[in-house]
């Protein structure tokens, strides 16, 4: 259904871990009339949501598969490692994936990281979430390196996370069709990218910086000598002169 009675709106996916509250904030400050829909998905599905136009735009983790869509990196997140809180790794500052080499490490199916070989000792099984993989973590089976948002995401008073170095970092990115960059889309992008209200207005500039150009140019000259005061006849204590006769 579609037509002038019909409001419009925006459908913004994301993938758990991401929060996307702060430009949802600026997007209701922003345009009020227009709803912006939020929809999380899994990481497996997150590309998919858009290729086959079940939302707008997502948020979702590279690496992906760009073809047919567009993707804005945003930020680059920290590795960590969740531990128990009784484990070696929770008395370091930082640990490298030499420092797992004998303990398992558990590498979940919806894994977004970009790993060459994840460290350490494999697990008999692959856990089917992130979410499962910290429960087995809790239960002491193995330790998990996820990025820190997802560490942040299912914490828990039992386990405790340090940094590593030496593994893939993931990146957040903003992806959409590459043939649907919409009014409202270009206007989400400006959000994410931090413009003010006036650059996000960009396909309106042209025609307003034409619009002034057409305005008489009036100002900054200056009135005739004389005029610009409002004086009338001799300054205060001067004396008129006599008018000359004819002759």
């Amino acid at each position: 259904m579609t037509g002038p009675d019909v409001p419009l709106s925006f459908k913004l996916a994301y993938v758990p871990g991401v929060t996307p509250s702060k430009w949802v904030r600026i997007w209701n400050e922003r345009s009020p009339g227009v709803p912006l829909d939020l929809v999380q998905t899994t990481p497996a599905e997150a590309a998919a949501l858009v290729r086959e136009r079940e939302a707008d735009a997502v948020l979702l983790r590279l690496p992906i598969d760009r073809e047919g869509l567009h993707a804005i990196p945003l930020y680059t997140e920290t590795t960590v490692v969740v531990v128990p809180k009784d484990h070696l790794v929770a008395a370091a500052d930082e640990v490298s994936v030499e420092d797992l080499a004998d303990d398992v490490v558990l590498h979940p199916l919806d894994d977004t990281l970009d790993w060459e070989r994840p460290p350490g000792k494999p697990a008999l099984e692959r856990p089917a979430t992130t979410a499962d993989a910290i429960e087995l973590v809790a239960a002491g089976v193995g330790l998990l390196v996820v990025p820190q948002s997802l560490a942040r995401l299912y914490h828990r008073r039992d386990l405790t996370y340090r940094p590593i170095s030496g593994t893939p970092e993931s990146g957040v990115a903003l992806s959409w069709p590459e043939d649907e960059t919409t009014d409202l889309m270009e206007q989400f992008i400006g959000i994410v990218r931090g413009r003010t209200v006036n650059s996000t207005r960009g396909r309106q500039q042209p025609q307003e910086k034409q619009e002034k150009s057409k305005r008489p140019q009036t100002g900054g000259r200056k009135p005739p000598s004389g005029k610009a005061t409002g004086q009338r006849g001799a300054p205060k204590g001067g004396k008129r002169g006599k008018p000359r006769r004819k002759s």
